[in-house]
Formats: C-alpha cells, sequence, structure tokens
C-alpha cells in the first residue's frame, strides 16, 4: 500500500486551536456559525463556506466555495498558516477520557481506492459527494482528513509510536475535552522506513470519512480529464488521511429511538417483542455490556433483549450484527420502519451523547422507545469490509473524531 509523505499546510503553533475544528460534517450550520461569531480564525470558514454568508445559500454553488478558499487565502497571507519546505509525516495522538490512539497524517492513493485495496463499509450519496468533491476543486486542497486504519502488526506500529515522543509541534485540548498532539517527522530515513514498511500491507480500511473520501476520488478523476497528461504524480492523485491500527480505535454504541408504537398498545407491544427475543425487566439504568444484548427504555422502565435461537444467521456477518438483529426481528416487522435510513419515525443517537440521552429524549415525549446498543466490533466492521459487504445504517459512531485543520492537503 502506497504511503505518501507531503508538505502540509498548517497552522502556526499559537493558531492550532484557533483554527482547528470538528469535521464538517458533525455540526449543522448553526452550530458552525456560533463558532465563527466569536472566532474568526475557525476552520469551519473553510469547511463549511455557507456560514461566511448571512443568509442562506447554495452550498453547490462555486461562489459560495469560493469564500472558503479566499479564507485559506487570508489564513496564510497573515501568517496564521503557512507551508512545510518539505515533504513530512505528521505523529497524530488523540487522548480522549481513559483511550489513546496513535496514528500519523500523510496522502494516500486514489487509484488504490479505486482498485478498492483502500476497502468500504458504508454507501456514499451522490449528492453529498457532488458537494465535496466540487468543494475539493474550488478549495484546491483536501481540507479534512479520512479516517483509515489498517492491521495492526506490532513492526509497523513501533516505527510510528517511536516518534511520539520528545516536544510536540501541537498540543492543545479542544472543547469536547479531546487532547491533540502533533509530532512533524522530518527525517527522511525514518519516513522512508514507515513508507516501505506498508508496501507489504495488503488493504487499508475506511473507518469514518466515506463522503470524503468518495468526493476525493472523484475530484481527482475530474482533474485527469482536465489534464489527459497527467504523469500520476500530481497532487490531486492522492488525499488526506490519518491512519491507525485498527486495535488503538474505539467504536461507540450508535442508539436508536423511535417516535410511536406503530399504533399499538404497550403491552400488546411487548408481547410481539417477546416473540423474537427472551425481554427481562432491569432494574435501574441498563447499558448492554455484550454483543447479543439490546437495552429497551419503555415508559420509564429498562429492558433487556436477547434474540432467541434462530432469529439470525449466526455465520452471516451483517445479519448476526446487533444492529440488523434489531432492525430484521423489530424496527422493521413490529414497528414498520423497513428504511431506517429514509423513515421520520426513527431517530439515531450516537453514543458519545450516553444512555442519559436515550432517557431524556423518552422522557420528553419526543419519542415512545429508545434501544441502546452494544457497540459494533473493530473485527466484525475489518470482517465486512473484508468480504466486500455495507454496514446496515447508523451502525458505528467512532469517537474521537479526527480534527480538520491540524494539516491541510494542498492540491
Amino acid at each position: 500500500m502506497v504511503v505518501r509523505p507531503f508538505k502540509a499546510l498548517r497552522p502556526t503553533t499559537e493558531m492550532v486551536s484557533k483554527i482547528a475544528a470538528k469535521p464538517y460534517d458533525v455540526v449543522t450550520e448553526e452550530q458552525a456559525r456560533e463558532v465563527a461569531k466569536n472566532n474568526p480564525y475557525t476552520f469551519y470558514k473553510v469547511s463549511r463556506p455557507e456560514i461566511n454568508f448571512e443568509y442562506p445559500v447554495d452550498t453547490h454553488d462555486t461562489k459560495v466555495l469560493e469564500t472558503g478558499r479566499k479564507h485559506l487565502e487570508w489564513l496564510i497571507e497573515n501568517g496564521y498558516m503557512f507551508v512545510e519546505d518539505k515533504p513530512c509525516v505528521y505523529i497524530y495522538q488523540q487522548h480522549w477520557k481513559d483511550h489513546v490512539q496513535t496514528g500519523f497524517f500523510a496522502t494516500f492513493s486514489v487509484d488504490e481506492y479505486i482498485e478498492n485495496k483502500i476497502k468500504k463499509h458504508e454507501l456514499t450519496r451522490k449528492d453529498k459527494e457532488d458537494e465535496r468533491a466540487l468543494h475539493v476543486k474550488v478549495v484546491k486542497a483536501h481540507t479534512g482528513p479520512v479516517f483509515l486504519m489498517y492491521k495492526s502488526k506490532p513492526e509497523i506500529d513501533n516505527l510510528i509510536f517511536k516518534h511520539a515522543t520528545g516536544t510536540p509541534e501541537y498540543d492543545f485540548t479542544d472543547e469536547t475535552g479531546v487532547r491533540h498532539i502533533v509530532w512533524v517527522l522530518r527525517d527522511e530515513e525514518e519516513i522512508k522506513k514507515i513508507v516501505d514498511a506498508f508496501k507489504d500491507v495488503e488493504a487499508f480500511y475506511i473507518a469514518d470519512g466515506h463522503h470524503r473520501a468518495a468526493a476525493a476520488v472523484r475530484a481527482a478523476i475530474d482533474f485527469r480529464s482536465e489534464n489527459p497528461n497527467y504523469t500520476g504524480e500530481e497532487e490531486f492523485n492522492f488525499f488526506l488521511a490519518a491512519l491507525f491500527p485498527h486495535n488503538q480505535l474505539k467504536i461507540l454504541d450508535y442508539n436508536r429511538v423511535v417516535k410511536d408504537l406503530n399504533g399499538m398498545s404497550e403491552d400488546e407491544f411487548l408481547r410481539k417483542v417477546s416473540e423474537k427475543f427472551e425481554v427481562t425487566p432491569v432494574e435501574g439504568v441498563y447499558k448492554p455490556e455484550r454483543k447479543h444484548t439490546i437495552g429497551m427504555y419503555l415508559s420509564g422502565k429498562w429492558y433487556r433483549l436477547e434474540p432467541k435461537s434462530g432469529t439470525y444467521d449466526e455465520n452471516d456477518v451483517i445479519a448476526s450484527l446487533d444492529v440488523s438483529i434489531l432492525q430484521n426481528n423489530l424496527l422493521a416487522p413490529i414497528l414498520g420502519i423497513e428504511n431506517p435510513r429514509t423513515d421520520k419515525r426513527i431517530d439515531f443517537v450516537g453514543g458519545i451523547l450516553g444512555i442519559e440521552e436515550l432517557i431524556r429524549l423518552v422522557d420528553s415525549g419526543a419519542f415512545k422507545v429508545a434501544f441502546a446498543m452494544y457497540p459494533t466490533s473493530i473485527d466484525d466492521l475489518l470482517r465486512v469490509s473484508d468480504e466486500g459487504k455495507i454496514m446496515p445504517p447508523k451502525s458505528t459512531w467512532f469517537e474521537p473524531k479526527l480534527k480538520s485543520g491540524i494539516v491541510v492537503h494542498l492540491i
């Protein structure tokens, strides 16, 4: 697999905490605007350029996207960001609560994505791809890193980890309590050791950022058609990502809340659920403690659901996921939610918000029932990707998220 060092556009040490921002797709326009009110340097003005206008605008409009490019230029012209003088690799460590993960920023091959050596587990939406590919082309940069992983090998891991020592270039804690530390690896021999070590690796896997990856590839294909004599070495042939060993990453639960019981009384609903699940009332709050246990919160009470034998195919990696078991045995047949992607009666709550959010949503009356899931395992995700299959919607919530604006890849 190809790992390519690059000359990052990046903030000065003093400015990194002001510029760095969450990924564009985990904040609303309103949230980004609120940040920008008090922070004119925020990277949201690049990644969410619609906030540069005081009125609603079309995010597919080139004029809107050009304001993102102009903000990037403003950051450079005023000395808040600068371009590295030589290609480097950027060791990236995140601390969140008691969890630490260490990887690195580099650029990765568009062709290996096309050849499916960079493996996916999610479907992407064309309208989202269109929007972000246009963003790449107009801003002339990959502004948000894709979140990649590889199957951990100690001999490779240690080539990365040994550089996560000494005085870092950046060390700051963001508004969510995640600490971000970056060391700039400039030594060409040490970079070559990392690059060479990955040549024998068979695949990378997208953990998060499927739309960012797809958009970078779409933009590259357009750039290639506009430059028929391209050599393959141009920057547009590579996209920005952070790569981590798989065993460093943390998947949180991705929970479900539903607005009604599909016309049933609570007794009738519980009776139907008990046909497919062992339903056990639980004292206090219930958070699933292992795979194939699901928490259900209904009318102020918690229940543990365990699927009965024969309700799913244990040998099928997709069918045996808890999110599939819930969908196929309860959400679709009992609550009538056939397509969770589009049905307005269901919503999804990332585990970062905690079980308390499920209780709050049901107790408020906005939702009737909540389902607390056990997190999908990294091993299941790798197996799905290796088998060329697609995860059900909202199966994984990776935390901590990668920051945008720490390093930018200019094209």
